[in-house]
């Protein structure tokens, strides 16, 4: 079953753009170790919110887990773990975290409960709702979602 989740990064060193145009990012560089379990947790195609931290503090688009969790290559210690991330489609009004912080469906979410937490889960409803408020419209993989919700 496919899960969800929102992965966070300063838009200075990596943002929605320069992932976009490569089409494809291993997410490594992770240490914490709450964050670090997501990443293992993370299933093949499950969804994946990009949003921008420290600056812009929006979500920006959605991606896809295109691998699982492998050794990082940047850490010295194997316990570290990346993920492949591709990009799947820029929502059409990135969603601020003023707006997330307003709906009152999304108050729990780790975003707001866990701020500093980079690699977080969402559940199906958390997901959906951000895709809504960014004005996106699911039916590019509407199907695919709705047979993914528990």
């Amino acid at each position: 079953m496919c899960k969800f989740w929102l992965v966070k990064q300063e838009p200075t060193k990596f943002s929605w753009q320069d992932f976009w145009s490569r089409q494809a990012a291993v997410w490594d560089g992770v240490r914490n170790y709450q964050a670090r379990n997501n990443l293992r947790a993370m299933e093949l195609g499950d969804y994946v919110l990009f949003y921008h931290s420290v600056t812009d503090k929006r979500v920006m688009g959605i991606a896809r887990v295109s691998k699982t969790a492998f050794p990082d290559p940047t850490a010295e210690d194997s316990r570290w773990l990346a993920v492949e991330l591709v990009p799947v489609l820029p929502l059409q009004e990135p969603v601020t975290l003023a707006a997330i912080k307003a709906h009152p469906a999304l108050q729990n979410i780790p975003l707001i409960r866990q701020s500093r937490l980079s690699v977080m889960p969402l559940k199906a409803e958390e997901f959906e709702i951000i895709c809504t408020l960014g004005k996106t419209p699911l039916h590019s993989f509407f199907e695919e979602f709705q047979n993914a919700k528990p």
